[in-house]
């Protein structure tokens, strides 16, 4: 595999595992940007990072930049995408990839207008696991699915002025958690649902604290998703179908963002992303089907 120039947007604690995984792949980073001088130098001599700047947009000036790579909070995710693919650069962007389909469908068409890849960093998509189940699925070795269901919880300490119940910065359980739960179902279920009902409880701040999903298609394929950031649950998806149980190893979890790695750098080189951001569309979409449902807009709904 063809070694890749990295230009990494943001050096926070998901910045640093990403690192060590292009380190794992790629045997060093080239590039980083951060806006305070001393956590990039930081980041950089810990992450062997050959080049820093605390301007992103000189950053991705560098003609000798290939792919970038935004792990920013959601809300500046748009505007750095638009921005990177604007200066010709390959996207592999943290999820939530965008805080609504409006901004998805945007970057979208201009990744295919500049003849760039554009990738979610939900991690479902590149483990060897998940690969494996799906190729039994369509190979029809595992029945039909009919149903899915998916558990996610987290408990996020009480307070109102941290980022993950600030409505203005997007926040609440959907948009942290639900994107995983979500990419999920609609990855092992046939076509994207048409039909979705939800139940909703807001945390005080307006976003949202929990909700209960139920998501179907025309092909009466059923999802039921339980979200929560105010109750630990187990991280569990499951489906039904026709057929026996099978039991089955692949890959190893501690190597999730290498396989990531690996993915985005095989993307770039055969030209197109295994149909990776078609479900990242329907998954944009379905979050905004949810939140119509309960009602609740963001700031950013209006661009």
């Amino acid at each position: 595999m063809k070694k890749l120039n990295w230009g990494i947007i943001g050096v926070g604690w998901i910045a640093h595992e990403m690192a060590d995984a292009l380190n794992q792949v790629n045997g060093e980073i080239y590039a980083a940007t951060a806006p305070t001088a001393a956590h990039l130098a930081k980041f950089a001599a810990e992450k062997h990072v050959l080049h820093t700047y605390t301007n992103a947009d000189t950053m991705l000036n560098d003609p000798n930049v290939d792919v970038v790579y935004i792990a920013t909070p959601h809300t500046f995710h748009y505007e750095y995408i638009k921005k990177a693919l604007l200066a010709g650069k390959h996207v592999f962007c943290e999820k939530a990839i965008t805080v609504n389909a409006h901004q998805f469908d945007e970057v979208a068409a201009l990744a295919r207008k500049k003849n760039l890849i554009l990738s979610e960093g939900f991690t479902l998509y590149h483990m060897p696991i998940y690969k494996q189940v799906k190729d039994l699925i369509n190979a029809g070795k595992l029945g039909e699915i009919h149903m899915i269901q998916v558990n996610f919880g987290s408990l996020k300490d009480y307070d109102v002025n941290n980022r993950f119940f600030s409505k203005e910065l997007a926040g609440g359980a959907l948009l942290d958690i639900g994107g995983y739960a979500t990419a999920f179902a609609r990855y092992f279920m046939d076509e994207q649902p048409n039909a979705v009902q939800t139940m909703v409880k807001f945390f005080e701040t307006g976003v949202d604290e929990q909700s209960g999903i139920i998501m179907k298609n025309t092909r009466e394929q059923m999802a039921v998703m339980a979200l929560s950031m105010r109750a630990k649950q187990p991280k569990r998806g499951s489906s039904a179908h026709g057929e026996t149980h099978t039991t089955l190893t692949a890959g190893v979890s501690a190597d999730a963002l290498v396989y990531e790695v690996q993915d985005m750098q095989r993307y770039i080189e055969q030209g197109h992303d295994d149909g990776e951001l078609a479900l990242s569309h329907d998954v944009a979409h379905l979050l905004d089907s949810v939140r119509t449902a309960w009602g609740m807009r963001y700031p950013f709904d209006n661009k």
